[in-house]
């Protein structure tokens, strides 16, 4: 049984799974975020490509028990490809975010700031736990919500934002 740990033979066997369910679990994690912003057509077509890959890679498995770094690899494979599927789902920055950005004092020039960078804003007074505020509300596509978060900070380092992930129903105001 320990001789398996000597082979290069079943090292490479079990590095293929690694890279299989890496490739696996990136596609798969990439298709449930389209799934999720309803993206039918690139969720089944990662959908595809994605079962092709797990089913070459639990067969190497299955075929091959006697090889226990088989199931490492697997296990190690599916882990990593999990994060690396989440690092290209925040490169891409598919779809759109909703920015609620509380404001203690600034709300008015921060508003300004916005929309003199071309975003679309709406200022909406309110009472916080120690007086006014305003809240900003910004919806914007999501590769521009790191922008958006620069211009708030540098302008009101007290400011306080959310956001959420949202899926227009109708067309207003997006900065292209």
């Amino acid at each position: 049984m320990f001789e398996v740990f000597l082979s290069p033979a079943a090292w490479l066997g079990a590095l293929s799974i690694f890279s299989l369910r890496i490739v696996d679990m990136s596609l798969d994690t990439l298709r449930l975020l389209f799934v999720v912003r309803g993206r039918k057509t690139v969720a089944w077509v990662l959908g595809f490509f994605q079962s092709v890959v797990f089913v070459i890679a639990i067969t190497s498995v299955l075929s091959n028990l006697n090889n226990p770094l088989n199931v490492i690899g697997y296990a190690a494979g599916f882990a990593t490809g999990n994060v690396i599927g989440m690092w290209i789902e925040e490169w891409l920055a598919i779809g759109h975010t909703h920015l609620q950005i509380i404001s203690p004092r600034l709300g008015v020039s921060l508003s300004q700031a916005l929309r003199e960078a071309g975003f679309g804003v709406t200022e909406i007074p309110a009472r916080g736990k120690d007086g006014m505020v305003s809240i900003l509300s910004v919806s914007v596509l999501r590769k521009n919500a790191k922008g958006v978060e620069k211009i708030v900070y540098e302008k009101d380092p007290d400011a306080f934002i959310t956001s959420e992930d949202v899926r227009p129903l109708r067309r207003g105001f997006w900065r292209a």
